[in-house]
This record gives C-alpha cells, sequence and structure tokens, in this order.
C-alpha cells in the first residue's frame, strides 16, 4: 500500500512544501506554496545590459533554444542574482502542464497551490550543506545552480544535510498555479454573475457622479490655469510653451531610441552568441559578440540585414560588431 502523507496546516500560515519526483502522495487540508526542484525546470544565467526583469524576459525564448523539448509550452520567470559582487540574469524555464500533471498524480489538489517558486531561488539558504531527497538523490549548489546529485558521490556519511522549512521561501515572488482539472470550469457560478452585476452598477454609478461634476471640474480648471499664468507670465506665450513641448519630446524621443537598441540587441542574443561589450551615448551604439561558429555569425549577419533600423551594420566572422548612429 502506497504511503501517503496528510498535510494540515494553519491557513493564515502557509508552509512551503518541496516537490521532487520520489515524493510521497500528498493530500492537502489548506493552502500551501510549493517549491520545484530542477527536475521541473531548467536554468540559464546570462551577464545582459537590460534594467528591467520584463526587458530580459523578452529573450528568454531565444536562450533557451535547442534545450527545451520542441513539442513542449514553455513559460519563463527571470530574476537577478548577485555573487562575489557580480550580478547576472537567472533565466528559468518552465512546462506548467507537466507540472499540473506531476502534482495531480501525487494527490495535491491544485486549487490549493497559493505559489509556485523554484529551489534556485532559495541558493542562499545552502551554503555548503546538501538537502536530501530520499535515498538517491541530494540537492546541492554547483557553480552556484542547484542541482540534482546521485547520493552516491557523496558517500553515506559525508552529507552535510539541510533540514527543509518556510525558510526556503523566496523574497521573490513565485508564480501562480491554475488547475486543469475538470473542476474548475470556465464558466461563471452565479454568486461570481452576481458579484460582476453589483461591481458594474457601482461604476455606472460612479460614471453618472462623474459626469454631472464634469463641467464644474471645467470651471475649477479655467481658474486653476489663470493662477498658474500669473505665478509664470513667461508661460502665457504660445511660443514659450511649444519650445518646452518641443525640448522634452526630442529627450523622450532620444531614449525611445535608445530602449528599442536595446531591444535590438538583445534579440540577436541566442545559442551560440555571446554579447561581450556593449556602448551607447548620444550618437552611436557599438556592440560586440563572440559567435560560436561562422554559421551563427551568418545568422547574426541576416538578423541585422532585416532590421528596421537601417542604420545598423554588422562586420566580422566569429567576433561580430554591430554598430551604428541614433
Amino acid at each position: 500500500m502506497e504511503r501517503q502523507n496528510i498535510l494540515n496546516f494553519m491557513t493564515n500560515n502557509k508552509e512551503l512544501l518541496l516537490v521532487h519526483t520520489s515524493m510521497y502522495n500528498v493530500r492537502l487540508e489548506h493552502p500551501i506554496n510549493i517549491m520545484l526542484t530542477p527536475q521541473f525546470y531548467t536554468v540559464k544565467k546570462e551577464a545582459i545590459p537590460v534594467k528591467y526583469a520584463y526587458q530580459a524576459k523578452k529573450i528568454a525564448p531565444s536562450l533557451f533554444d535547442g534545450l527545451l523539448e520542441e513539442d513542449g509550452k514553455y513559460d519563463y520567470i527571470v530574476f537577478k542574482e548577485k555573487v562575489e559582487d557580480e550580478e547576472s540574469w537567472v533565466f528559468i524555464a518552465y512546462n506548467i502542464e507537466k507540472i499540473i500533471r506531476f502534482l495531480e498524480s501525487k494527490g495535491i489538489d491544485t486549487n490549493k497551490v497559493s505559489k509556485v517558486f523554484f529551489i534556485q531561488q532559495a541558493i542562499t539558504q545552502f551554503g555548503k550543506a546538501s538537502l536530501s531527497l530520499g535515498d538517491t538523490e541530494v540537492l546541492s549548489v554547483i557553480d552556484n545552480t542547484v542541482v540534482v546529485i546521485p547520493r552516491i558521490v557523496f558517500g553515506e556519511d559525508n552529507i552535510p544535510s539541510l533540514r527543509f522549512t518556510n525558510e526556503f521561501t523566496p523574497k521573490d515572488s513565485g508564480i501562480s498555479i491554475k488547475s486543469s482539472t475538470a473542476s474548475q470550469s470556465t464558466l461563471m457560478t452565479q454568486t461570481q454573475a452576481f458579484t460582476l452585476i453589483t461591481i458594474f452598477m457601482l461604476f455606472a454609478g460612479m460614471f453618472i457622479v462623474e459626469g454631472s461634476r464634469y463641467s464644474s471640474d471645467t470651471e475649477e480648471e479655467k481658474v486653476e490655469i489663470e493662477s498658474i499664468y500669473q505665478t509664470y507670465p513667461y508661460l502665457q506665450s504660445t511660443y514659450t510653451r511649444q519650445d518646452a513641448i518641443d525640448t522634452y519630446k526630442n529627450i523622450d524621443r532620444d531614449e525611445r531610441r535608445k530602449r528599442d537598441v536595446i531591444k535590438t540587441v538583445s534579440s540577436m542574443i541566442f545559442k551560440g552568441v555571446t554579447l561581450t561589450s556593449l556602448k551607447i551615448d548620444e550618437k552611436k551604439i557599438i556592440s560586440e559578440f563572440l559567435c560560436s561558429d561562422t554559421m551563427v555569425s551568418t545568422r547574426i549577419k541576416e538578423l541585422v540585414k532585416k532590421l528596421e533600423n537601417k542604420l545598423l551594420t554588422a562586420k566580422g566572422d566569429t567576433k561580430i560588431i554591430v554598430e551604428g548612429t541614433l
């Protein structure tokens, strides 16, 4: 008879459950968070010169080109990781459908799973110790990446073991899981329908009230504008106002062009390509790529030719320099 654990947790204090392929069946009585081992995701690290996670996430699919199953549907999360004063972006690819199927095979009601985390997000909890995954495998850290290693590599008595607790819960946000079971319907319940009707009626009332205030608000705005003109007389000049608008419009245009250039450079990073340098000033951009072979470098040059930004040019063999004016 298969062993089964029953998890009965405080509702207002969600426990963290470690999910791995050799785990026992679990029955949940209250919502929890789960943490996935590398058996359920693929990780890559790259030092990419972008500022925000949403920018890095856009190039995630190209980074995993050739590393994932072609027939799978993958999503990605991206976060920064700092090691010895060096920052890099961590990219994690996961197939949510496979994760859901595995959870359901272990008796886990996915409607009771609040957040899903990845063990790579909790790498600081490891130090030099390892985390046991049953009788045959352990979680350990190699090159600042959490990996699954056969227990036999350590020997029977040489594993500095960790105890998995809620302290592994990352500060980074997790992902929300949506169950694909039949119990989760796309149709609204009657209670949900009444709730939406109430919300729509409330919005309708707000629009009516706001409409009645519109005319009086317009008069107040005129008074406020006159007050501003009295305080700053030079703004009464149409030419002065237009000059200020044109100045900021030019600044905004230049910044937009710089952001577009970063997106363009990011699109050239894929398997076999490493961005070694990127310089952007007010007038030009110079980016340097190191390609694994001439086929990859040819692909880079073809991408540059197809880009809408016709000012960019590419030259070189396996070391490609892409430059252009802004």
